[in-house]
């Protein structure tokens, strides 16, 4: 099939390279034109504009957005539905919020154009591994583009499906990050634990090695887990700052909306808040209060008395 890509940073750009190696033809943009060079050497048709990736693309036509959300997404839309004829498409692989995809498809079905929302999960190990999709829009077009989904995804039958109309792939994505900062806090507080018991000497990548095969919480986070400890045992390297790219806050925001408890995903998210504070004051907050009705000791700031009572 043949598909426009725009976009081409690190999901973006190994998408292309995916589709290219299954004899896809793709035309691509993006505003570094050394990125648009890469994917010509790939055998990719580069474009220098989004006129000229419209203009090389044959009707019904479908252009795949893989940039930033926000204004980068907005704009890039806005500046394709002129450029479009009734009954092309625009995919957003990106990571956008649903009530901006179902809005957006409001606007465009306004124009005679169609929408898909794809929620993209595959990381930048997508190109080896392909990439799971969750895919919101009309049933009919989805089938029409499957070659190209089922290209992306892991096998032409595993790790991709029409979960619903416009906006529903971009929810599931939205709850599918939620269940992994709980996942991923898990594992980080449960090689805490050990890492903190050193009377018994943990190894802990021969552990993490040990739970990836048979045990019940083999996963491929893990096995990324697995690796990150194999490269440095003690994660000497890192810093212990989490940052979060706003899905598990909309996860979180819908469970209140809802009014469906998410307590475990709510507290994975605070701890990432948590990670990025350095003397918190709520921590200094505590200790106070243990000072003032126990006596208890406090470890005092540089420079600063010990406030412990006699």
């Amino acid at each position: 099939m043949e598909i426009g890509m725009i976009g081409l940073g690190r999901m973006g750009g190994n998408m292309a390279q995916r589709l290219l190696q299954d004899g896809h033809r793709v035309i691509t943009y993006d505003r570094s034109t050394e990125a648009v060079s890469a994917s010509e050497s790939l055998g990719a048709v580069g474009a220098s504009s989004l006129e000229d990736l419209v203009g090389r693309l044959s009707q019904p036509r479908a252009v795949w957005i893989m940039v930033p959300d926000g204004a980068p997404t907005e704009d890039t839309i806005d500046s394709l539905i002129p450029l479009l004829s009734s009954g092309d498409t625009i995919l957003d692989g990106g990571n956008a919020n649903y009530k901006d995809s179902m809005r957006r498809g409001e606007k465009l079905a306004g124009h005679n154009l169609d929408f898909m929302d794809v929620g993209t999960s595959g990381g930048i190990w997508g190109l080896v591994e392909g990439y799971a999709l969750m895919i919101g829009g009309k049933k009919e077009v989805y089938q029409r583009l499957e070659p190209i989904f089922q290209t992306l995804a892991p096998a032409k039958d595993k790790g991709l499906g029409h979960v619903g109309p416009v906006g529903a792939g971009h929810f599931v994505k939205m709850v599918h990050n939620g269940v992994e900062y709980a996942l991923m806090q898990a594992y980080a507080e449960g090689f805490e634990i050990m890492a903190a018991k050193e009377e018994f000497g943990f190894d802990l990548p021969q552990i993490a090695q040990t739970w990836r095969h048979g045990s019940v919480v083999r996963s491929w986070l893990l096995d990324l887990a697995a690796d990150a400890l194999a490269e440095d045992p003690g994660l000497e390297s890192l810093e212990a700052y989490v940052d979060d790219s706003g899905e598990g806050r909309w996860t979180v925001q819908e469970s209140i909306d809802l009014a469906v408890p998410a307590p475990v995903i709510t507290l994975s998210l605070q701890a990432r808040f948590r990670s990025r504070q350095e003397q918190p004051f709520g921590a200094k907050l505590l200790a106070a209060l243990r000072n003032q009705f126990g006596g208890h000791a406090v470890k005092p700031a540089a420079g600063a008395s010990n406030g412990e009572k006699g």
